[in-house]
């Protein structure tokens, strides 16, 4: 992907950002993240909007010079669109014009759309353990495994593999609540994880395009690197994400769900302390899992498949 391109592929994420007539505090914190990751000075997208709209999406989208570039430029423009919610009819509309002015074939964007409406529909489907005799420390390893699971999957090249980051760590929410006798709806664990900054399609999204444009994590996950070495960036955030999140969930669940949002954000951050000093030791499992975890099963566990 040469300048030229990177240019352009920003342009076309802000014509995804302005399709319904606005741009989102979501939207644009991630536009921020793309142009960063391209090396596109962010301060310029404000400006570039007029140029964005008058070139329109079929001249910048025939000025790609290749294929991975225009399969980039469309799977941003996807995320763009996703970082608040399903895309909208004027969203769903540009999206389609982005696709047939790429010349994409269906095969190529097709499962990896199928799979992000499916898992966002249904983010804890699937099989549970059951809640009776588990142990303190059965519940702490549970935690650590998904954890390494959620890192591991940072680490596999498939650009579907961060899709499944969120669900499962919704999913772990549920089980944890469960064992603790919560009867939980999606929505109750959803609101539990936006307490932590966790629970916006904007996290799944920024998986996506840190996966699609590779760099430094940034936008709501940024401040957990530390100094984080042995894996890549992405895997030690998520795996402290995952492991802060199932334990301070742990402490909302067995004290009867009576924590202040401020109390569990406390214990949030004190748990990804602890995970940043426990990385050292699961690194090298991170990273075997990464070459041991198929994908399609992950997928098709989390669909309830």
């Amino acid at each position: 992907m040469n300048t030229d391109d990177a240019s352009r592929i920003t342009q076309i994420a802000l014509m995804a950002a302005m399709a319904d007539g606005e741009i989102s505090a979501d939207e644009q914190r991630e536009l921020a993240s793309v142009a960063t990751r391209l090396g596109v000075p962010s301060a310029t997208i404000a400006l570039d909007q007029p140029q964005a709209a008058r070139q329109g999406i079929g001249v910048l989208a025939a000025s790609l010079s290749d294929a991975e570039a225009r399969r980039t430029a469309y799977e941003i423009a996807l995320a763009i669109c996703t970082v608040d919610g399903a895309p909208n009819s004027p969203e769903q509309t540009l999206l389609s014009a982005l696709h047939g002015a790429l010349g994409l074939a269906p095969a190529a964007t097709h499962e990896f759309e199928d799979q992000l409406r499916l898992l966002s529909a249904a983010p804890i489907a699937g099989s549970l353990p059951a809640a009776a005799s588990t142990t303190d420390a059965a519940l702490d390893q549970r935690i650590l495994q998904q954890a390494m699971l959620t890192g591991a999957l940072e680490l596999l090249p498939d650009r579907l593999a961060n899709v499944a980051i969120l669900p499962l760590q919704l999913k772990l929410v549920y089980e944890v609540g469960q064992r603790y006798g919560q009867q939980l709806d999606a929505n109750q664990v959803k609101d539990l994880v936006g307490t932590f900054g966790l629970g916006a399609a904007a996290q799944m999204v920024e998986g996506m395009v840190r996966k699609v444009l590779g760099g430094v994590a940034s936008g709501i996950l940024g401040s957990l690197l530390g100094g984080a070495t042995g894996v890549a960036a992405g895997a030690a955030v998520t795996f402290a994400a995952t492991y802060a999140l199932g334990h301070a969930a742990k402490q909302y669940y067995s004290q009867g769900r009576k924590l202040s949002p401020e109390d569990l954000r406390a214990l949030f951050t004190r748990f990804q302390g602890e995970a940043q000093a426990l990385l050292p030791q699961v690194q090298g499992q991170i990273t075997s899992l990464a070459q041991q975890v198929k994908l399609p099963d992950v997928l098709a566990q989390l669909r309830g498949s």
